[in-house]
């Protein structure tokens, strides 16, 4: 049997375990680490116990030391192993050249990206596609190098950004189809047949991205106000403006109207319609419906201000 491990610390990692599994192609060892190693990265926002399907499946697991495979623990783990293939599931840290160096076949990285890569590379892709209003998603298999998602395609998907995506809906896209690339792909890794893709053209990069950064700024059109708030959604730190010394989180809006015109002496950013626990702000070009946030003291005329960072 041919040795294939997951390193995964989110959801999308028992996903991949499970379906391959039910389509006949078993991972052979899991590599993850503990809660409190996620709290120490800041990654346990999204971090999973593995441990139920390890026991499902009768799969050891393997803690790491260290997030980034520094310990020399981790690494003679590797090296012992000399796995076939590794996978990722949600590992949101590089893979150093010296782990990539035991793996006999292929590792295989993931990335998505509006356009084809090498436009897109780096960080907080699927927030970063809808932030910009982009209309699809290219998510990408690829061979794991040491550099920032260089390596050759192994194989790819598109997908569609509409505009009722938010960053959670985008994820069970991407999840679909990590999970149906894999299937069709491992196989072609194992006897041989893959055909590689090289990356053509002047490489691009996405930022990284900080709570900080989710702000809103009313004077922005109401697209890219809109486009920003269901960006950065939950499980995300989410969208926020403030009024006074309070900060203000929006969860979910949608653009309301844009036609209707009994608001033209108001400024951008203030409430023009409360309606219960929903209300209604005006935006450059339109008017935002709120729907889901955390300001408990609603009222027409309030107007949010415009500090730059969280309070």
């Amino acid at each position: 049997m041919k040795k294939i491990v997951l390193c995964g610390i989110q959801e999308q990692g028992k996903e991949i375990i499970k379906f391959l599994s039910d389509n006949g192609i078993k991972v052979t060892n899991i590599v993850t680490i503990t809660k409190d190693t996620a709290i120490k990265n800041k990654s346990d926002g999204t971090w999973v116990n593995y441990e139920d399907i390890s026991k499902e499946l009768g799969i050891p697991i393997y803690y790491c030391e260290s997030y980034s495979f520094k310990h020399v623990n981790d690494v003679n783990y590797f090296k012992i192993n000399n796995f076939d293939i590794l996978l990722l599931g949600g590992w949101q840290r590089l893979i150093p050249q010296e782990i990539l160096s035991t793996i006999k076949i292929c590792a295989i990285g993931q990335h998505g990206s509006p356009e084809f890569l090498p436009s897109g590379r780096g960080r907080s892709p699927l927030n970063w596609s809808i932030i910009l209003g982009s209309k699809r998603l290219i998510w990408n298999l690829f061979k794991l190098d040491s550099g920032v998602d260089d390596g050759d395609v192994i194989d790819y998907q598109i997908c569609q950004i509409n505009e009722f995506d938010t960053c959670k809906t985008l994820y069970y896209k991407v999840s679909v189809s990590v999970k149906h690339m894999l299937l069709r792909s491992i196989p072609k890794l194992l006897d041989g047949s893959i055909k590689y893709i090289k990356q053509v053209g002047e490489p691009t990069y996405f930022d990284k991205r900080t709570p900080n950064d989710g702000k809103i700024n009313w004077n922005s059109s109401i697209s890219d106000t809109y486009n920003l708030i269901r960006g950065v959604t939950e499980p995300y730190p989410g969208a926020f403006t403030t009024y006074g010394d309070d900060t203000i989180m929006i969860w979910k809006a949608q653009i309301w109207d844009e036609f209707l015109d009994f608001y033209k002496d108001k400024k951008y950013g203030e409430i023009v319609e409360v309606f219960g626990g929903e209300f209604v702000i005006k935006c450059y070009g339109g008017l935002l419906l709120v729907t889901e946030h955390n300001d408990g003291n609603l009222f027409v005329g309030k107007i949010y201000t415009k500090k730059y960072d969280r309070i």
